[in-house]
């Protein structure tokens, strides 16, 4: 429930934006485990991680000035697909951050790379393919966002290469294009 309100906050009362972060990050987001985040073996949840992640896309959006844009001109971001890998647990009281960047696009998503970091020392990393669509349910092509996005800041925006892990997975989990 913390995460959730903190989503919520996050979104309605958004941080001020960071001129020093780049439309394709990274921006961070520092939080600390609370005992809500746990599981019964005393460290974090692994839903409770997307929930970070939800927070922390959020904060990276407001970073780039990017929430209130959007919303003007109708545009959502919604998860196509995500997945995680665990390499140290993050246990109660410990102080992290979640690194977020766009990694690239296709016709169809933006691919985000989340990790989360303690004591410069990785503990997650969490993929995830980003879809915009319009209140009207219509899809926004995910190189129009970026090129809006990039146009905020007044500048371009060159595609990187997709990794070729990031390119095996969305292949796999079906949301890159057919």
């Amino acid at each position: 429930m913390t995460r959730q309100i903190q989503l919520a906050l996050a979104a309605v009362r958004p941080r001020k934006a960071d001129p020093s972060v780049p439309v394709l990050g990274p921006s961070i987001t520092r939080m600390r485990v609370h005992p809500g985040d746990l599981d019964y073996y005393w460290h974090v949840n692994n839903g409770t991680y997307l929930q970070m992640m939800d927070v922390a896309r959020t904060n990276y959006m407001a970073d780039i000035d990017a929430l209130g844009a959007l919303k003007e001109r109708g545009w959502y971001a919604v998860v196509a697909a995500s997945t995680m890998k665990y390499r140290r647990s993050l246990k109660l009281g410990d102080r992290f951050e979640i690194r977020t960047r766009v990694l690239g696009w296709d016709e169809r998503v933006v691919y985000m790379e989340q990790s989360f970091w303690r004591d410069e020392e990785l503990s997650a990393r969490g993929l995830v393919a980003g879809r915009f669509l319009h209140r009207d349910g219509s899809r926004v092509p995910a190189p129009d966002v970026i090129a809006f996005l990039a146009s905020l800041h007044g500048r371009e925006v060159e595609e990187p290469e997709l990794p070729d892990d990031v390119a095996t997975w969305a292949r796999a989990v079906d949301v890159a294009p057919r």
